[in-house]
């Protein structure tokens, strides 16, 4: 590659140069070497894809995103030192261009609601054919969105749980008022969206101390789920 850009003004080179140009350039985040190699492998299989580089964390992504340039981002969720979530969200902070399809094996509804409501382009889970992952790498591309069938029947059940929730009205104020400073504090950031990873790193404290005080939370406002709580911060003011 380095002899293509650096020979591009020669007649000779300038086809093979035009064509790299016109490549989609795909970047691969997984913690899984066996899993990156793989992607690798069947991306540039593709004649109109390539694989320009590879991180195993989204720290890793963060530090290399901008020298690298890639068009996509193929983006695991749970990783280690920075997980997908967090690191989409430093992507949207630093205004990069790359698009994110997230793919991976969790199809949680928390997962999916962070993803997409921090600029993911896509998010598919693992297993799917590489017919399907080179054709939604290309809709990406061209400024499209999509989401595999199961993770759009889970977007659609959110929504509309989003729309017919009431949670103000069927939380008694006496159960507010039981709630800890820290309590109200971690419902806030459940509020805005954030994972529990990064409440941790909000408050420094552990993550078993998050989970035990949403689990408290929960318990005291009678709410049954996280995207119920989630909905209660915003709809009381919590969350401005």
């Amino acid at each position: 590659m380095t002899n293509i850009f650096r020979n591009a003004g020669a007649n000779n080179h300038l086809p093979e140069y035009k064509e790299l140009m016109q490549m989609i350039k795909v970047m691969i985040a997984d913690d899984q070497e066996m899993i990156r190699q793989s992607l690798e492998v069947m991306i540039n299989n593709n004649h109109d894809m390539k694989v320009v580089g590879a991180a195993e964390d989204g720290k890793m992504v963060i530090d290399t995103i901008k020298t690298i340039k890639p068009d996509i981002l193929l983006l695991d969720i749970r990783m280690p030192h920075m997980d997908g979530v967090e690191c989409m969200k430093i992507i949207r902070e630093k205004n990069i261009q790359t698009k994110v399809i997230i793919l991976t094996t969790f199809d949680d509804d928390e997962y999916i609601f962070e993803a997409l409501k921090n600029g993911a382009s896509g998010y598919l889970l693992k297993g799917i054919s590489l017919e399907e992952l080179a054709k939604s790498i290309r809709i990406v591309a061209k400024g499209g969105t999509l989401l595999n069938p199961d993770v759009a029947t889970k977007l659609c059940r959110l929504f509309s749980k989003l729309a017919q929730a009431d949670y103000v009205n069927k939380v008694e104020e006496a159960s507010v008022d039981d709630l800890t400073p820290s309590e109200i504090k971690v419902l806030q950031l459940v509020g805005k969206g954030m994972s529990n990873k990064s409440i941790t790193n909000e408050l420094h404290i552990s993550e078993g101390t998050v989970r035990n005080y949403i689990s408290s939370i929960l318990n005291k406002l009678n709410l049954q789920s996280r995207t119920q709580l989630a909905i209660y911060a915003v709809q009381s003011g919590l969350v401005t």
